[in-house]
């Protein structure tokens, strides 16, 4: 990871000192790394030699961060990672651009790999990540959402990266066809089970802990699945006011919201689903070598499914 770290500071350098401004603000903020993290895991699990490792998970890192400027543009978001976000401290049209940037300076070092295959996997997950934002902007307000459209909107914007990160992993390595597939489903399965996780502790967590507003999920009018398992589990009357608090995208009645949310026991249900999809992710490198960074991808799901931010 320092290696990565290394590669991401010299590839920010440029003759416009904004954007690596804008950039290193939000990339030095203290994000987890995840999606790079798998992917060296998942190259080392099979037993790369060789550079590209690091310069893949900077482009992962890049493309990540890129759509974390866009998304709080579109929602008009304040606080991330416990501090403003870019666009509050920047501007969004600085945020915007430079996350332009970061997306073209991604693929500027994809190209460098000469690898056709890890080229077309991160230049179709960036397609469906786009079609996942543009999919979830559609939702926004729709308290009829069902739990299948939920899964495919955070399959598309938020797994689709995990998937990219552990497949390109396994092609850098020279992985059959098999654990190829196998790294693809640990990492889409991570994705969602991330997600999931991510979406209770809007109603599950506090604002210090989590670094981002309470609540922020409601004020966009985002059904996620604690809010859609609360509707279907509770009273006439409970699902009345989840639904028009997503519908109204209004945040006045949140703490009945919360209330509800945990009385109709949709925090357990949502958390249930996040270890089922772990557990798929786990059955999936069964098939791994045993060794450390395997054994480090095994131990990664519960982290996940146990984090309070």
């Amino acid at each position: 990871m320092q290696a990565v770290d290394a590669v991401i500071d010299a590839r920010l350098t440029t003759s416009v000192p904004l954007i690596g401004q804008v950039a290193r603000y939000i990339i030095s903020a203290g994000g987890k790394r995840l999606r790079p993290a798998m992917l060296l895991l998942v190259a080392n699990a099979l037993g790369y030699q060789g550079r590209f490792h690091h310069e893949m998970a900077a482009v992962m890192e890049f493309i990540h961060t890129a759509t974390l400027l866009h998304d709080d543009v579109v929602d008009e978001s304040t606080l991330r990672r416990g501090r403003p976000t870019a666009n509050e401290s920047f501007g969004n049209p600085a945020s915007v651009l430079v996350g332009d940037f970061l997306h073209s300076r991604a693929f500027e070092m994809m190209v460098e790999t000469g690898n056709l295959r890890v080229m077309q996997i991160v230049a179709a997950a960036t397609n469906i990540i786009a079609e996942g934002e543009v999919q979830q902007l559609i939702n926004m307000h729709d308290a009829s959402l069902d739990e299948a459209g939920y899964l495919q909107v955070i399959r598309s914007k938020t797994a689709k990266l995990f998937e990219a990160s552990t497949q390109v992993g396994a092609v850098l390595a020279g992985a059959d066809p098999d654990r190829e597939a196998a790294a693809a489903t640990y990492g889409q399965a991570l994705g969602v089970a991330f997600q999931i996780i991510d979406d209770v502790l809007d109603y599950d967590g506090s604002a210090d802990e989590m670094g981002k507003n309470v609540g922020d999920d409601l004020r966009e009018g985002k059904a996620t699945l604690p809010l859609i398992v609360a509707m279907q589990r509770g009273t006439a009357e409970q699902a009345a006011v989840v639904r028009g608090a997503i519908e109204q995208g209004s945040t006045e009645q949140l703490a009945d919201v919360i209330a509800i949310v945990r009385e109709t026991g949709a925090i357990e249900q949502a958390r249930h689903a996040a270890q089922t999809e772990a557990q798929r992710g786990l059955d999936a490198i069964a098939i791994f070598p045993d060794n450390a960074y395997t054994g480090v991808l095994r131990s990664l799901p519960q982290q996940l499914l146990t984090r309070r931010s």
